[in-house]
C-alpha cells in the first residue's frame, strides 16, 4: 500500500521549503534549481518529487526542459489549518491584554 504524502510533509525539510520560496519568483527547471544548493542534482530532484507527490509544486514541459512551479492554490491548506492557531492566539492575547488593562486600572 503507498502512503500518500501531504503537504505537511512537503514543508517538513528545510531543503524543500527553500525551493518553494525559490519558485515564488518564477517557474525554474531542476537544474536552475539545484543551482542553488550545495547537494547533488539527485538529492534536488528527490526533494522536488516530493513536493510534486504533495501537489505543491507542477511541472509543465517547454520544449526538451521540464519547469516547475508553485501551486499557490495547495499552499493555502496550509494557511487553513494555521487559521485555528491563529484565532486561538489572538483570543489569548486579547485576554492577556484585558488583564493588563485591568491591572493599570487598579493602580
Amino acid at each position: 500500500m503507498k502512503v500518500r504524502r501531504d503537504i505537511f510533509q512537503a514543508i517538513a525539510d528545510p531543503t524543500r521549503r527553500a525551493i518553494l520560496i525559490l519558485l515564488t519568483t518564477s517557474a525554474m527547471t531542476p537544474n536552475n534549481i539545484a543551482e542553488h544548493f550545495n547537494t547533488s542534482r539527485q538529492a534536488v530532484s528527490k526533494h522536488i518529487q516530493i513536493l510534486s507527490e504533495c501537489e505543491v509544486v507542477s511541472q509543465k514541459q517547454l520544449g526538451r526542459e521540464i519547469y516547475y512551479q508553485i501551486e499557490l492554490e495547495k499552499m493555502k491548506e496550509i494557511d487553513i489549518w494555521l487559521e485555528r492557531f491563529r484565532k486561538m492566539w489572538e483570543d489569548r492575547f486579547n485576554q492577556l491584554d484585558d488583564l493588563l488593562d485591568n491591572l493599570k486600572t487598579e493602580k
